[in-house]
């Protein structure tokens, strides 16, 4: 039931939940906010509308993490209007109900755009790759940002992809082409073991920045491009590149190496942005 305050007028009853994957939850006669703030990303889960609302009533859903797929549905008898299919962090979604054709409609939230995400920047002074874990199923679109990376060695940059199961290091269609500006000359090349950054055997001095943009066409087919280019050396380059790549399930972790995967990263930062 609601509560009617003399100063403050009609405050609505609402429930908080810590909820866990795959949970069901319906509510009660008299709440209409439901505040979930799980632990972390939700897989599932489901919500059911009260079984007997008033004309004119709202019910509002909001989650502090993102829900990937998350079923809303009316009670008994009820139909609804634009359910969402997953739960973006601080993105409520509302709906009022209408007696008349016992239906609930979205009063806000539904079609929300999803959150641009930053990832943790890393600075590429070790290892001999760099790993962005944890991406949620609902991500489409990857923006990786590298600055000034270089390594020991001459193999040439990779982004690889991967579902939970593991980075895939096969299957890939990806080419670069390379300017070098001082020698006014252009260089090819293509690898199928990622998508492949520079058009050939990477000078000794080659510290390039950039971005490449990873993006889901459909099911688990991502595509490649973007560009690079060294800001710093001598005889600048720059480099196009483009690809494609099937995963065998749904995209969770980028990785950023080599062709070789031997040679060790000596400077410059890499992030991403996810969305």
């Amino acid at each position: 039931m609601a509560k009617l305050d003399g100063t403050n007028g009609l405050i609505q009853q609402y429930d908080y939940q810590v909820l866990t994957t795959g949970f069901t939850y319906t509510f009660a006669s008299g709440t209409q906010t439901l505040v979930a703030n799980p632990a972390g990303t939700l897989a599932t889960g489901t919500i059911t509308m009260p079984a007997t609302p008033v004309d004119g009533m709202s019910i509002t859903i909001e989650s502090t993490q993102v829900i990937t797929a998350i079923t809303v549905q009316g009670n008994t008898g009820q139909s609804i209007v634009g359910a969402p299919t997953q739960l973006l962090p601080n993105q409520p979604v509302s709906f009022i109900y209408r007696v008349t054709n016992t239906t609930w409609y979205p009063l806000a939230g539904a079609g929300a755009v999803a959150p641009l995400v930053r990832g943790t920047v890393v600075t590429s002074t070790s290892g001999t790759y760099i790993d962005f874990t944890g991406i949620p199923s609902w991500v489409k679109r990857i923006t990786v940002m590298m600055n000034g990376i270089s390594t020991n060695g001459g193999s040439p940059f990779l982004i690889q992809i991967g579902p939970s199961g593991g980075i895939e290091t096969t299957g890939y269609d990806s080419i670069a082409g390379t300017v070098t500006t001082a020698a006014n000359t252009t260089r090819g090349q293509g690898s199928s073991a990622g998508y492949i950054l520079y058009g050939t055997t990477v000078a000794s001095n080659y510290a390039p920045s950039g971005v490449i943009t990873l993006v889901n066409i459909s099911g688990n087919s991502w595509l490649a491009s973007g560009s690079m280019a060294d800001l710093v050396a001598v005889g600048a380059d720059a480099t196009v590149v483009a690809g494609t790549k099937t995963l065998a399930g749904v995209l969770t972790q980028v990785r950023v190496t080599t062709v070789n995967g031997t040679d060790v990263f000596d400077a410059g930062t890499v992030n991403i942005l996810y969305e």
